[in-house]
């Protein structure tokens, strides 16, 4: 059984940064290219950034495009996001998948909350 969760989550000051993490079992990690989505409240899910499988490309959407960074340790079946210069806009649930993601509905992994405020 595919399981991701994620963590790292928390409150922060607008300009602040924090990391977020998402631990995977069940499946076969370094094969995977994984995503990092979000959802703000009584909003669609929203593509952040992806990685290959070895991590050699990525993508981030413009909105996050030289302030988040992904990245991925294989040996430890773990993904990262690294979020800087955070904004009050990039308050959501964020959440971890294995593409191909679905993006009609919300991920069944837990999340993790970021809150940007003053």
């Amino acid at each position: 059984e595919v399981q991701l969760v994620e963590s790292g989550g928390g409150l922060v000051q607008p300009g602040g940064s924090l990391r977020l993490s998402c631990a995977a079992s069940g499946f076969n990690f370094r094969r995977y290219a994984m995503t990092w989505v979000r959802q703000a409240p009584g909003k669609g899910l929203e593509w952040v950034s992806d990685i290959t499988s070895g991590g050699s490309i990525t993508g981030y959407s413009r909105s996050v495009k030289g302030r988040f960074t992904i990245s991925r340790d294989n040996a430890k079946s773990t993904l990262y996001l690294q979020l800087n210069s955070l904004t009050t806009e990039d308050t959501a649930m964020y959440y971890c998948a294995r593409q191909p993601v679905d993006y009609g509905s919300t991920p069944s992994s837990p999340g993790t909350q970021v809150t940007v405020s003053s």
